[in-house]
């Protein structure tokens, strides 16, 4: 359905971050329909000491969010995964406080993937990542809280957010295949620093199975809160 006014996304973009903005831009997202809006918050690394938590401290999320309500956009949404393995619940109180503040829906990559396990019945996944081991345990325990169990992961052993950007395509394609299935219904890359969502529909295809990307997940999430119609496939 067109809109007389394009619908606009509010986008907060982990600082150190150099796939996600082009990844939306070359995204079949009609000009007329919606526009993408983004703003930066400081994240450089990403492990489970308290210098890297803090970089997810909600104050400075929110006043990220409400710069974007300036441009008056109809859905909000953290694009980073840090609710894997600090907490779905922190990530719930900070689209809360996102939407108090600002009069916007708001949500999160993390709560999208979760969006986006749910709406396939998926409760058995494989995980890929960037990540080092420690974090990426973590995350199999929140993802476990909500009913979905890892059967199997693969991940880079990587906490330079800015080298994540570097991985190539390639690489992925290859941690991707190289994690055995063990009867997931699902395959998520989490991590919205990696060059994953051009080859989601290769994937799928050679797997079998949806493969979850953040990027799309990300952005199909916050679509749908500003009640936007989009394409099935926002990948090429």
């Amino acid at each position: 359905m067109s809109r007389s006014v394009p619908a606009r996304i509010g986008v907060i973009v982990p600082s150190s971050n150099t796939v996600l903005e082009p990844t939306i831009a070359a995204m079949r997202l009609p000009p007329d329909e919606v526009t993408v809006h983004c703003t930066r918050l400081r994240v450089m690394t990403i492990a489970l000491d308290q210098r890297s938590s803090a970089q997810f401290d909600p104050v400075p999320m929110v006043s990220a969010g409400t710069l974007l309500a300036d441009a008056g956009v109809d859905a909000l949404t953290w694009a980073g995964t840090s609710g894997s393995w600090l907490g779905v619940d922190r990530d719930r109180m900070l689209a809360q406080l996102l939407s108090d503040n600002t009069d916007v829906p708001a949500s999160t990559s993390t709560l999208a993937l979760l969006d986006a396990c749910a709406a396939i019945g998926a409760t058995r996944v494989t995980l890929v990542t960037p990540y080092v081991g420690a974090v990426v345990d973590r995350m199999v325990t929140t993802y476990a809280d909500q009913g979905i169990d890892v059967v199997a992961e693969r991940h880079l052993d990587i906490s330079d957010n800015r080298a994540f950007g570097l991985v190539t395509p390639e690489e992925i394609r290859n941690l991707v295949i190289g994690c055995p299935l063990n009867g997931a219904e699902a395959v998520i890359v989490a991590c919205t620093n990696l060059q994953a969502t051009s080859l989601v529909g290769e994937l799928e295809q050679r797997l079998g199975v949806p493969v979850l990307d953040s990027i799309e997940v990300t952005v199909r999430h916050a679509l749908a809160m500003a009640g936007v119609d989009f394409p099935a496939k926002l990948h090429s």
